[in-house]
């Protein structure tokens, strides 16, 4: 779809992701709706031109309100904790809200969504290569104490496909893997918090993904543009590097890092095969150094530091 002109409304508009998604939708000249808990928290957003309408993932009348004359919808308000957040929680926030998402999109006459999804869907990696048919967590996956965001997000995404089948809307799904970027609570203010201390511990020999929210983000548009995307899944992920190559990394970005850094050695490997990605939306990954010399700048026009 041409995206310059197009009313696209977005959930979690004032999050992390979120302001994300909004300048890249912006930069193509798309007309921006942001859905929102709480519209105050983003005063520039307005100030850029976003519409903000209040609504809350557990109010389908309201949500149905909010997406009223859009065309498009990224569905990206979801419950991340990496604490001790109960199943419940992570079903009401991301199952019971992708269903009242869905169901106001077709009331509102929605046509095109963009389903934020994850990695943490996948189960059993019996192999470091993962690619988007990998298998997932279903209803019967045994619920342990570390896994009720990764099953939620995976029960969320296969009732966003149903729910999509059943009232015609032309869906992608895009999965993230750890993410950083300015405004990060999570990766990103965990890895600050680590590099303040006068000696830390980083492990060593681990390798993991991580991706730049604006790589993310430029994902999501390439999906609404393309059609090619319609009815398909990608991984949204970096490149395989050590924890230590992010600290490098980090460093000659400008970043602050600890003066004195000690190896633990856990030799652990993930890899998130993101070729899909490349091969059909053309989308490619920033190299890390750019991705955190763009999130420092950000932080520093917002009044944070690195």
């Amino acid at each position: 779809m041409e995206l310059r002109g197009a009313p696209v409304a977005v959930t979690g508009a004032t999050g992390f992701l979120g302001r994300y998604i909004v300048d890249v939708l912006l930069a193509r000249g798309a007309r921006v709706i942001g859905v929102v808990r709480n519209p105050d928290r983003v005063p520039d957003l307005v100030r850029r031109g976003v519409e903000l309408r209040r609504a809350d993932l557990a109010d389908r009348e309201r949500l149905a309100a909010g997406f009223a004359g859009a065309r498009a919808l990224v569905s990206n308000a979801a419950l991340l904790s990496l604490g001790n957040r109960s199943w419940d929680e992570h079903e009401r926030t991301n199952v019971q809200g992708t269903r009242n998402v869905f169901e106001a999109a077709a009331e509102a006459g929605v046509e095109r969504v963009v389903h934020v999804s994850s990695v943490a869907v996948y189960h059993g990696h019996r192999s470091p290569r993962v690619a988007e048919d990998h298998p997932q967590y279903t209803p019967d996956s045994r619920p342990t104490i570390t896994n009720a965001y990764a099953r939620s997000k995976a029960l969320s995404e296969q009732l966003a496909w149903r729910l999509a089948q059943e009232h015609g809307l032309e869906l992608t799904t895009v999965r993230p893997c750890a993410i950083y970027g300015a405004f990060d609570d999570n990766f990103t203010a965990i890895f600050k918090w680590l590099a303040r201390w006068p000696v830390t511990v980083m492990p060593a020999f681990s390798r993991l993904a991580v991706v730049y929210a604006g790589d993310v983000a430029e994902a999501i548009a390439l999906a609404l543009e393309k059609p090619v995307a319609i009815g398909r899944a990608y991984n949204v992920t970096g490149d395989d590097v050590t924890v230590w190559a992010f600290a490098r990394a980090w460093r000659e970005a400008g970043g602050r890092l600890t003066p004195l850094t000690l190896p633990l050695v856990v030799p652990f490997t993930r890899w998130f095969d993101h070729e899909r990605a490349t091969r059909e939306l053309g989308w490619r990954n920033r190299p890390l150094v750019d991705g955190l010399r763009d999130t420092f700048a950000r932080e520093a026009l917002d009044g944070g530091a690195a």
